[in-house]
């Protein structure tokens, strides 16, 4: 299965994977708004891949075949003043 992977130019490590080139049409017109502009990045051939770097493989396959597209947000930030309070309970 090839998907075509896109960065967002608006959110920092967002990427967007469709099945196709530049075929946008299952991508819902909202997202494509907060998105931005498409920038293509890479074609990926995932039944040659074992993993991605980011996304779980089968939710990426799943999803392209459910919704012709996935969308792969940033981790989330860690909360570096909580772990730090509850470090500081834990030792106080």
């Amino acid at each position: 299965m090839l998907c075509t992977v896109y960065k967002s130019p608006k959110k920092e490590h967002t990427y967007l994977f469709i099945k196709r080139r530049d075929d946008f049409a299952s991508v819902p017109e909202s997202l494509l708004q907060t998105f931005g502009t498409p920038v293509l990045v890479t074609i990926l051939d995932l039944n040659r891949r074992t993993s991605l770097a980011q996304s779980d493989l089968t939710k990426v396959r799943a999803a392209l075949d459910e919704q012709g597209y996935y969308l792969q947000l940033p981790p989330p930030v860690d909360d570096l003043l909580a772990q730090n309070k509850a470090f500081l309970q834990q030792h106080s």
